[in-house]
């Protein structure tokens, strides 16, 4: 059964090691366990509906308390404490575009607001029902989970938007196929959710991020249905299809979705290496992106991470070992780890990776092997259980991510790195912080920030410091001229900060197409424009 107050399945836990534990209270202090309310306490507390009787909605309480949130740490903290202000009237679950109509329809009838809702992943609160007297309905999109079409020759295939990673996957490998979409949160997020928050996932550098991969489909808007045509190309005017990817349920409902797909790969290697400091393992994975290797990932943890990350994989006879050889050639304090990979061919992909291999050493890498890549890929779907861990052992646990030109780069790792770690000095709280390079283009790269602070005995203290961490962070990005968001979309969290990227004019085009879809404004409301 999957958690309601947080990551994943109930019976899925991800320990620390007694070293992690030691760690984290050398850096942060001592923590008390959180005294969470428990679920028959939540659920007292949510509203009497405001919605009619309809077939397709539930007015069940437990059901919209389960879906009044996402997986923002400002949600968390609502959940854990009791403290949900809002929450959804009603929880429709359509198996049909028709369904889908009909309750856009409802809503209309009962001046009702609407809330499309993909895994529930969300981490910069694209869920939370707005305050006010019109009732909300949220549309769980779970049923609409079918593989529609597949054209394996075209290398098409066509899901209902409501499909789940693991179920998209499956039904793809069965004919021989894959998308190669796997962002963290692909245990629970959906094809629909990853085209309306323009998802990144792991593997971008050699599949392409969602919006390379999504070819066309259809979505039901207030106004009527809006289809997407599949064409190879198009010189026929805008791109449609730009308008509805990142559009985070402002604009209508995606209902199905047509994707490219790939031969599954005869092979699938995922690489180590050490650099000695910041500034080598940068400009390595900046080579190898002006290379064009034909890699599927690059992913790069700064020294603080690297730390971290070593230190969560416990002490062990290898891992010594596996220092001691580093600082035999001279990669010391101060590493930085590199995971690299490539999928394909037998021979693309060792070509591939013995090209990257040339690169790190000229930037006096040290390769180690694949030793590390499969414990990355073996757990990389289950890091986010660790949130659950830490907060039961008194951490908050949030990530922010941002893209810039690899000019800015470097200035705004240590502006938001620093915005974060004085961010509650005036309490005298500390945060960790540390930060990994993930998505690494010709022009740029990806940031992507974890930060950990302790949970206060008062909740509301809890939610204020984040909020305080969250706004000095987003600040700091804004300034060093990254965008707001690399791959989380924009949501409540970021609003304040989307004007400044798309300016007044920017503000009024998505303003405008908001208008022309949703007219009336039952929409999401609160996401992309207020």
């Amino acid at each position: 059964m999957k958690r309601w107050n947080g990551w994943g399945e109930i019976n899925t836990v991800y320990p620390l090691p007694p070293t992690a534990g030691i760690f984290l209270e050398e850096r942060i202090g001592r923590c008390v366990t959180p005294g969470d309310v428990t679920l028959e306490e939540s659920v007292k507390k949510v509203p009497p509906s405001r919605l009619p009787d309809h077939p397709l909605v539930s007015r069940d309480p437990e059901n919209r308390l389960r879906h009044s949130a996402g997986q923002s740490l400002g949600d968390w903290i609502r959940l854990r404490s009791g403290t949900v202000a809002t929450y959804p009237d009603g929880v429709a679950c359509p198996e049909t575009s028709e369904d889908v109509r009909e309750v856009l329809k409802y809503a209309e009838n009962t001046g009702a607001r609407v809330i499309p809702y993909g895994g529930g992943t969300s981490v910069v609160g694209h869920l939370s029902a707005p305050s006010g007297d019109r009732p909300v309905v949220t549309v769980d999109m779970g049923r609409m989970n079918r593989l529609v079409r597949m054209d394996g020759k075209g290398c098409l295939a066509t899901f209902q938007a409501g499909v789940r990673g693991p179920d998209l996957e499956a039904a793809l490998r069965a004919e021989g196929y894959t998308l190669g979409h796997f962002p963290q949160s692909f245990e629970y997020s959906t094809l629909g959710g990853w085209v309306a928050t323009r998802s990144a996932g792991q593997f971008s550098l050699g599949y392409g991020r969602i919006e390379r991969l999504f070819a066309g489909g259809s979505v039901e808007t207030p106004v009527g249905r809006l289809d997407l045509p599949v064409f190879p190309a198009s010189a026929a005017g805008p791109d449609l299809k730009e308008v509805v990817m990142g559009s985070e349920g402002r604009l209508g409902i995606i209902t199905d979705a047509a994707v490219k797909i790939s031969p599954l790969p005869g092979e699938e290697i995922f690489n180590a290496a050490f650099f000695p400091d910041t500034e080598q393992g940068i400009a390595s994975v900046r080579e190898m992106a002006r290379a064009s290797l034909p890699l599927t990932m690059i992913r790069l943890s700064l020294p603080e991470e690297t730390t971290t990350n070593l230190t969560l994989a416990g002490h062990s006879r290898a891992l010594e070992l596996l220092r001691r050889w580093l600082a035999f050639k001279g990669v010391g304090e101060g590493k930085c780890m590199l995971i690299y990979g490539a999928v394909g061919s037998r021979k693309k992909v060792r070509w591939a990776l013995n090209q990257a291999v040339e690169i790190i050493k000229a930037h006096r890498g040290a390769p180690v092997g694949a030793r590390p890549g499969r414990e990355w890929m073996k757990n990389r779907f289950r890091a986010p259980y660790l949130r659950n861990t830490l907060w039961e052992r008194g951490y908050a646990v949030d990530t922010l991510e941002t893209a810039l030109t690899w000019k800015h780069l470097p200035g705004a790792v240590q502006s938001i790195e620093a915005a974060l770690k004085n961010g509650l000095s005036e309490i005298g709280e500390k945060v960790f912080v540390f930060t990994h390079l993930s998505h690494v283009y010709l022009h740029g790269s990806s940031i992507y920030v974890t930060y950990l602070y302790r949970v206060a005995p008062d909740p509301a203290e809890t939610l204020r410091r984040w909020r305080v961490l969250k706004g000095a962070a987003s600040e700091a990005i804004v300034r060093s001229k990254g965008t707001i968001s690399h791959q989380h979309g924009v949501g409540e969290d970021h609003l304040p900060y989307l004007k400044a990227e798309k300016g007044d004019l920017g503000m009024k085009i998505i303003g405008g197409l908001c208008s022309a879809l949703d007219p009336g404004g039952m929409m999401n409301p609160g996401k992309l424009t207020r």
